[in-house]
């Protein structure tokens, strides 16, 4: 079973590596959500993470896309887009990233920085039932701004794990970096990839029908140079084997290292040296 486990995930992560997230079908459209769809926002969520706090609707700030509808809950890709670069004079120093109707909306808390060249984030995350998926950014000058999409999709954080007892794999990590002579020169992206299964206390053994205990990966703290690049909170909304793609700048080389943390208290920590010009995704 451990074997099945490294099959799926070798085949899972060099998916997501060739094809990248640009390739799935993101809604970039900006429909407003409606008053039913922001219904559990409005009634609570929005005066449990924010109080009284004033949030303007601003893609021009940040957005998101998804897709309008995902075949599987479990994956599914979302692109968060920063309006500006991130610079020691203006930059946005967090990303609070929430599905509204799953069972724990908050999927993640990031704190950026400005070794980011842009505070872009791609990743996979779990939605349980049809919902609005929305990312609310802070600038460092404290304003709060959001953007999101209303996706349809279910059953993501329920979804069978591919096997959960493969212990040896577990927190296995990798950075892929794109060449920083690539059109997209001014941004680098760069991707951490983590196997875990993310398990979320919601799923059942397939034999014995049992529920699985909970194992999700709690925080996690990349840096460069051991100067923080982002850092996060996560919890079960995240999908198994992680992947986040963010954005340095193509100049910057050094020791880019990560540590991640997961509810077993298990700590998992990587690094591996990149240069001005990258490898390339595999």
């Amino acid at each position: 079973m451990k074997l099945t486990y490294s099959l799926i995930t070798i085949v899972f992560v060099v998916l997501i590596s060739k094809v990248g997230y640009a390739e799935f079908p993101l809604n970039s459209l900006s429909v407003p959500l409606t008053t039913e769809q922001e219904q559990a926002w409005l009634s609570r969520l929005k005066s449990f993470y924010f109080q009284d706090k004033t949030i303007v609707w601003d893609e021009s700030v940040i957005s998101l896309q998804a897709p309008a509808r995902a075949e599987d809950g479990a994956l599914v890709p979302i692109r968060i887009q920063a309006g500006f670069p991130q610079s020691a004079e203006r930059y946005l120093q967090s990303l609070h990233l929430i599905i509204d109707n799953n069972p724990n909306p908050l999927a993640g808390k990031f704190k950026l920085t400005p070794l980011l060249a842009r505070a872009n984030l791609e990743l996979l995350i779990r939605v349980d039932a049809y919902s609005p998926v929305r990312v609310i950014a802070e600038t460092n000058d404290g304003k709060l701004y959001m953007s999101g999409r209303y996706v349809k999709a279910s059953g993501g954080c329920s979804a069978p794990a591919s096997n959960s007892r493969a212990d040896q794999t577990i927190g296995e990590m990798r950075f892929n970096t794109k060449s920083a002579d690539s059109p997209a020169a001014e941004l680098r992206p760069t991707r951490l990839s983590i196997v875990h299964p993310n398990l979320s206390g919601l799923q059942r053994d397939q034999v014995s029908t049992l529920p699985i205990p909970p194992r999700y990966i709690k925080t996690i703290e990349v840096t460069l140079d051991e100067q923080l690049v982002f850092s996060a909170e996560t919890d079960i909304s995240i999908s198994e084997n992680p992947n986040f793609q963010f954005y340095l700048m193509p100049e910057k080389s050094g020791i880019l290292a990560a540590v991640v943390t997961d509810t077993d208290g298990q700590t998992f920590k990587h690094q591996q040296r990149i240069d001005k010009v990258g490898k390339g995704f595999p």
